[in-house]
């Protein structure tokens, strides 16, 4: 058998919903901030054992659009853990040669997180071995409607006819457009669904749902989930070869 470093060699791209924090931590009779400060270690542990492991961009779904409805005590803790997260270890990021990303809705994010990211972007841009990228404030949709305004408000004046547009154009203006699309999809939790996570980019995809709450998500289970995808055959809607 060949080693997982050999094998994630034919995977760019992973991305990961991470879901059960809150669940983690009201099983233990905890407040569910408790769950997303454990949720956020895990994402270190992870995101090192990807750069490991050689597998050059990973895409975590860290806030959706749809967060911004929980309670706001939630909210507030989210924030707290995620601007904690960009400075207290961009120096660590350097060193590992790992470039931080982000996607989304950045300008409904609170000041604070939203100057932490900007820095923490900045400072790893030269960084080339690997990309993270937090979805933040982000939704599948928020971003077409996004792409539509910015494609549209491009071409004012402009001498565009309708048969231009195509795939490529429209990739142009998405909030992946410098990234590969995603290879594989990992969401813990035990739900079965893509909530309004990279619907476009993750049309061919790989899917790998397990029961795993995210805090308890460790290496082991990032194994797994590579070898369900070494298991598949891709073929993008073509037949397989022979």
């Amino acid at each position: 058998m060949r080693s997982l470093h050999e094998n994630t060699g034919l995977l760019q791209h992973v991305a990961i919903i991470m879901d059960g924090n809150g669940r983690w931590a009201q099983k233990r009779g905890l407040e569910r901030q408790i769950g997303h400060e454990q949720g956020s270690k895990t994402a270190e542990d992870i995101v090192r054992y990807a750069n490991e492991l050689g597998i050059k961009y990973v895409t975590l779904y860290a806030f959706s659009s749809e967060n911004w409805l929980r309670p706001q005590i939630e909210i507030d803790a989210v924030m707290k853990i995620l601007e904690r997260y960009v400075k207290n270890d961009v120096n660590e990021l350097i060193k590992n040669n790992i470039k931080v990303n982000a996607i989304g809705d950045l300008k409904r994010l609170p000041t604070h997180l939203r100057d932490a990211v900007t820095d923490a972007v900045k400072k790893t841009a030269h960084c080339q071995k690997q990309t993270i990228t937090l979805a933040l404030s982000y939704g599948a949709w928020e971003e077409m409607v996004f792409a539509v305004k910015h494609l549209v408000a491009s071409q004012q004046g402009g001498s565009i006819k309708i048969n231009e547009i195509n795939e490529a154009l429209i990739r142009d203006y998405l909030y992946t457009r410098d990234l590969p699309d995603p290879d594989l999809l990992i969401r813990t939790g035990g739900e079965i669904r893509l909530s309004n996570f990279l619907l476009l980019q993750m049309s061919y995809s790989e899917l790998y749902f397990c029961k795993t709450l995210w805090p308890d998500f460790k290496r082991t289970d990032l194994d797994l989930a590579l070898e369900s995808y070494r298991a598949r055959k891709r073929r993008f809607g073509n037949i397989s070869s022979p």
